[in-house]
């Protein structure tokens, strides 16, 4: 593809997953831009503003325009095993929250200057809003530990979601993403995913999620000791993990991201269950990895595991749990502030 295919790094919505490798950014923008930096002087600021940079095509950066935040909603069958210190309808109850402008995320994503949007890839039932944003593939899902949480076919569709949803927020003009989700019970899939996709033991990816005692961790743990015995026929594929023990929301996740790097547009990555995604969407399109930061540390290792193999540092180390894309909205305004460097 030629420079003038392009707008602003853009690439257009005729690039599609068929691509294999994704094109890494602009080096001779990052080089530029760290060469008018100031030699160290704003540690890790002079970094991100090289990387927007080198997302953007262009030396020195310009500040976003237009930050989308995007979260994924799905109802995860797992939850009804306990393993959260929140009942299963919570998850509906988060939507309507964040689509009525009275949940915390809002006011993150004000603050950040983003516009937000929640997209329902598998509620149980149906929630109120924008029937754009109706692409559930599945009502609910499965149960991670005794069956497949969706077909081959669901699985499909959710990543097909995940990657139209990007689709639409860069051709209309998002020039830097932010991506959550908004599941009781992922971290129990997500932890799942990466001792899958890392090799290690169900109690090196397990946290305390939302908050669980003893009593529930153990719960969580046997949940993910059993999901990912089932895991081991698909070992490290990603399409095979989602379907097996995933869920629609982290389907979409991955597609989204993996897309996003597709059309060149810098997203922020949220907690574990995005830092996972973005792993497996990584091993989907590889050289995606480049198009992301990390926002913030949260308090789940499946994250810190997902992190290291990716290679990524979070800007922020602020322990949150709280998920629902607001560790990455808060690390927006330190983008903000690199392009000020």
């Amino acid at each position: 593809m030629s420079p003038l295919d392009t707008v602003d790094g853009v690439q257009p919505a005729t690039s599609t997953a068929s691509s294999s490798t994704v094109a890494p950014p602009d080096e001779t923008a990052r080089r530029e831009a760290l060469a008018a930096l100031a030699d160290g002087t704003y540690g890790r600021l002079e970094e991100l503003a090289a990387w927007l940079a080198a997302c953007q095509g262009r030396a020195p950066a310009r500040a976003p325009r237009r930050v989308r935040a995007v979260l994924f909603a799905a109802d995860h069958g797992i939850a009804a095993a306990g393993v959260s210190a929140h009942a299963p309808s919570e998850t509906a109850a988060r939507v309507a929250a964040v689509r009525d402008g009275s949940a915390p995320v809002c006011r993150f994503a004000e603050t950040a200057g983003a516009g937000l949007r929640v997209v329902d890839v598998g509620l149980a039932a149906p929630a109120a809003g924008d029937a754009r944003d109706d692409r559930a593939v599945v009502r609910g899902g499965g149960r991670l530990d005794v069956e497949d949480v969706l077909t081959e076919e669901q699985a499909a569709a959710a990543v097909r979601a995940g990657r139209e949803v990007a689709d639409e927020e860069v051709d209309e003009g998002a020039d830097l993403l932010v991506v959550g989700e908004l599941a009781v019970g992922v971290s129990t899939p997500t932890a799942v995913l990466a001792a899958s996709m890392t090799g290690r033991e169900p109690v090196a990816a397990v946290g305390r999620g939302s908050g669980i005692d003893d009593r529930v961790w153990m719960v969580k743990a046997a949940a993910v000791r059993d999901g990912l015995w089932r895991a081991r026929s698909v070992r490290r594929d990603p399409q095979g993990l989602l379907r097996v023990t995933g869920g629609a929301d982290l389907a979409a996740l991955v597609g989204f991201l993996a897309q996003a790097a597709r059309r060149r547009t810098p997203v922020v990555l949220d907690g574990a269950a995005t830092s996972v995604a973005a792993l497996l969407a990584d091993t989907e399109a590889p050289g995606a990895r480049a198009w992301w930061v990390a926002g913030s540390r949260c308090t789940e290792p499946a994250q810190a595991l997902a992190l290291d193999v990716l290679g990524l540092d979070p800007l922020l180390d602020l322990q949150m749990r709280a998920g629902q894309g607001t560790g990455a909205l808060t690390a927006v305004g330190l983008v903000r502030a690199a392009v000020s460097v």
